[in-house]
């Protein structure tokens, strides 16, 4: 996918449209939302979970501020293109919904992009860049490729994609319910491998300082993710696209990404 690269220069320009149809007593002029998809005063409604750590959670027992890495992205691209931002916690069931009914101006949640969702709505660029990942305990060099894991037993969501993955590649499959259950099973030695995407492994890895396993193999194809816009949205989204590129270029994207995994998942 080619980066569509818009100047900060010119995103500032869409929201001082955005910002020129409200009138001197903060009333919005009516065609500037629709058009730029920005709402009066210059303020960027957000879609966002509050509940999906690392990416958009609340500090502390859950009642702390809103953080994440897809929080302080947005909060980034809002700082470079002079917005306010306001970010509505919406559960995932709904927040197509609320986008689909203009209750914000687009969602921040780690939304993978697939055929299907970008026949209905618009995406930025990927600020996300995650592959499947082969997980085993740290000594164990059996499992190089994914097809070592013909005859292995494998720990997976047996609703899950990687689940597919596991099965395709020949492996025995475990069923368990979720990631921590697959890495207490690998760590007993009950199964020899576990497939995720390599976020979660990160995430893992960093938030519990266990050096314990490694990741034995990646899929050729990553997962991509970005912001998702209603289809009206096309200046906003290239608006986005142009602080994305910038806040790239700086090593802005990669900063925000070591904080939360150690390492740089961006591209």
């Amino acid at each position: 996918m080619s980066r569509r690269v818009v100047t900060v220069a010119a995103a500032l320009v869409i929201a001082g449209l955005a910002l020129t149809g409200c009138g001197a007593n903060g009333s919005s002029g009516g065609d500037a939302d629709n058009e730029y998809g920005l709402i009066a005063g210059g303020t960027l409604t957000v879609a966002t979970e509050g509940t999906y750590r690392p990416f958009s959670f609340h500090e502390g027992d859950g009642t702390g501020e809103l953080v994440g890495y897809d929080v302080e992205i947005i909060e980034a691209i809002a700082e470079k293109l002079d917005l306010d931002i306001k970010f509505e916690e919406t559960q995932w069931d709904a927040i197509f919904a609320g986008l689909d009914a203009g209750r914000f101006d687009l969602i921040a949640n780690q939304v993978t992009i697939n055929d299907e969702r970008e026949a209905n709505y618009l995406f930025s660029e990927p600020y996300t860049v995650s592959p499947g990942v082969i997980v085993v305990n740290a000594d164990d060099d059996s499992i190089t490729s994914f097809d070592d894991l013909a005859g292995k037993t494998t720990a997976q969501s047996l609703t899950s994609n990687w689940n597919e993955l596991a099965t395709s590649s020949g492996a025995k499959v475990e069923g368990v319910e979720g990631w921590a259950q697959a890495v207490s099973l690998l760590k007993q030695g009950r199964v020899d491998a576990t497939i995720n995407d390599k976020l979660t492994f990160l995430d893992y890895e960093k938030t519990e300082g266990d050096t314990s396993l490694k990741i034995a193999a990646e899929t050729d194809e990553a997962g991509l993710s970005a912001f998702v816009f209603s289809k009206d949205k096309t200046d906003l989204a290239e608006a986005i696209d142009g602080a994305l590129a910038e806040l790239r270029e700086d090593g802005t994207l990669a900063e925000i990404s070591d904080k939360y995994f150690g390492a740089d998942v961006t591209e």
